[in-house]
Formats: structure tokens, sequence, C-alpha cells
């Protein structure tokens, strides 16, 4: 879910980096970070979402374990095990390796060691850095093998799982983006798209990808990917709203994916001065105590995204340590700025201290 809702002529201006090789170089685009978009706003074809600091390194293609995701079976409370959640990965799989094995969730090998542990991926497997298709991949196999060993791995759709099933989908087929002509291979990759993730990707990634939940309720947390209110125009309950998204992707058609890209790509809806009440307006309809979400980088979130001083220098960078709570304690952000120097957080909740 993306876009270009609080951009503008602000703060910080960067070059993307990191693209795959032979990308074709796209515009550079300002992002206001104190800036918050209209209610009825979203993408911007001509900007990009956020700017990619710090691009990686290319990746070796390795090759994909591929193992399908069944259910798990229903647990009781009593089975219950911890619950933990991951921010956006963005393609960092090597990074993702380390901090669910630092959280004792996967061994040295990467193969799931946390009995009946929760764990939900909270979207953006793809995009900015080397080895999206890898991510999914992982994700793929640890559903299936924590679900052997009595716990569950599960993910939620993000905006750039919406972006990268069109790009693979309609690719240059004109849409209706609302400023004008756009297309999905376009926006792809001015937002970071990888051309080594594309030609990785199969049907049966996608297919994944289409079936994923756009929100769920666990232990009284609201999980879901964008920090926007855009998930209440798509029903009154979590089950309405996931068959609902569901159902528009099974349908297949270019510009009614836009929309749902275009929508999901909305941020910062729990930041300001009303935040709070947006916030316990979504808690109020689908249920829980607290939102955890990804999508808004926490540097951006609190302003401290790193820049340039007068002569060009970068500075160290976000200093992440953790997730942001904010919003009077309604709100729990959980992308760390991975693309950006920042942190891939993987964190248990609650959060205590």
């Amino acid at each position: 879910m993306t876009q270009g809702a609080g951009q503008g002529s602000g703060m910080w201006q960067h070059t993307a980096a990191g693209g795959a090789p032979g990308m074709a170089p796209v515009p550079t685009a300002a992002y206001d970070a104190d800036t918050t978009a209209p209610a009825d706003d979203g993408y911007t074809p001509t900007q990009r979402d956020l700017p990619v600091l710090g691009g990686p390194e290319a990746a070796a293609e390795p090759t994909p374990t591929l193992v399908d995701a069944p259910g798990h079976a229903a647990q009781d409370d009593q089975a219950r095990g911890p619950l933990y959640v991951v921010g956006d990965v963005h393609g960092y799989l090597s990074e993702l390796r380390a901090a669910l094995r630092e959280a004792g969730l996967v061994d040295a090998e990467g193969h799931w060691a946390a009995k009946n542990a929760r764990l939900w991926f909270l979207g953006d497997f793809t995009d900015r850095g080397p080895d999206g298709v890898g991510v999914i991949d992982l994700v793929m196999q640890l559903s299936a093998e924590a679900a052997a060993a009595g716990g569950y791995c599960k993910a939620l759709l993000g905006n750039h799982e919406l972006l990268v099933i069109g790009a693979k989908r309609f690719g240059d087929t004109p849409v209706d983006s609302g400023a004008g002509t756009a297309s999905f291979q376009a926006a792809w990759l001015l937002n970071g798209g990888q051309r080594g993730d594309m030609e990785r990707l199969q049907d049966h990634h996608l297919q994944w990808m289409t079936r994923l939940d756009a929100m769920t309720l666990e232990d009284d947390h609201l999980l879901l990917h964008s920090d926007t209110s855009a998930y209440l125009d798509y029903g009154d309950t979590i089950g309405a709203v996931n068959d609902a998204i569901t159902e528009a992707l099974e349908r297949r058609d270019p510009d009614e994916t836009w929309e749902l890209f275009r929508k999901f790509t909305k941020r910062f809806a729990f930041r300001d001065e009303d935040g709070p009440r947006a916030a316990r307006e979504l808690l109020t309809r689908y249920g829980g105590k607290q939102i955890v979400h990804g999508h808004s980088p926490i540097p951006y979130l609190t302003g401290e995204a790193h820049t340039s001083d007068e002569d060009g220098a970068e500075d160290e960078g976000p200093q992440i340590t953790g997730p942001h709570v904010y919003a009077e304690q309604l709100a729990i952000a959980m992308d760390g700025g991975v693309t950006m120097a920042g942190k891939l957080l993987v964190s248990r909740l609650p959060l205590t201290g």
C-alpha cells in the first residue's frame, strides 16, 4: 500500500541509491516529513514514496527455498505462544535473518526455532533492498516450519506487495492515477523496484501475496501495514476488510488495483494533533487497544531522518533502538528505516519498559 502522501517541496532531498544493475535513473523527489497530505490525497506518480538512503550493494542471486505455507491449527489460550511482529523488510534478507536469530525465532541455519511462538510480518517484503523474492521465500518457509512446530508465522499485505503485483500483472498499462496517466511499472521503478526481483518472481509468489490479509487482531493489538484510515473504506469488520481487498485483487482490474495501492500508501494518520482520534476510530471499529503498523519509517514519523550538512556530508543516520509508541500510546510504529541505515525491527508484544 504506498504513495506520495506527505510529500512536497520539503526539507530533505535525496537521489535513490541501490537500484538493480541496468535500472534507468529516475528523477529525484523531495519529501517533507512535516507535511500531512489532505484526506483525499494519494500516490503521486511523479514522486517517490520515500527516498532510498544508503542503498545496498548488489546481492548475489540465491537459490530460493520454495515451501508452501499451510494454515495453522486453532490454538486455545493456554497453547498460544509469545507474539512477535516484524517491521518492513524491503528486500534486506541478511538483516532479516540476523534480526530473527537475535530474537530467538530461527536457528543458525535460518530455520524456525521458536516452538509455539506467533510471528506476524507487517508487509513490504520487496523493493529498495537487494533480495525481495528471497525475503518472500523465507517467510513462506518459516510459515510451514512454524505450523509444524505448533506455532505460526503469518504476513500482512503491504503497499509494496500491491505495487509489485501491479507491476507484474499490468506492466505499462495506463491507469488513472488522479494526477495524469501513470503505470504500475513506472511507479514500481520510481519506488525502488529491483529488476532481479521481477525476473525471479513466480506465479506462486503472486498467489501467496494476493491471499494475504490486510489486517488482524492479536492479543488486543490491531496489526496492519499502513498508518492510514483507508481500511475504513473496505468494511466494518476485519473479515470484511480482508475479503473486500482479496476479492478486488482477484478481479485483476488495473484501475481497481491502483486504487488499493493509492489508498494504502497514505501515511501519518495517527501522527499529528488529530492522530489519537483517528487511532481510536480504527480501534473502535475493528477492536483492540493498540494499533501496530509498519509503512512510515520511524525517522520520518519523528522528524529525525538524517540529512546532509552544507558540505554535502551525511550524518550517521537515524539512531533507532526499538519501536516508536505515540498517539497517546494508541499506536506503535515498527518500520525502523532499514532502507535508510536504520534498524530492521523484530519485537515481542506487548512492549515492556
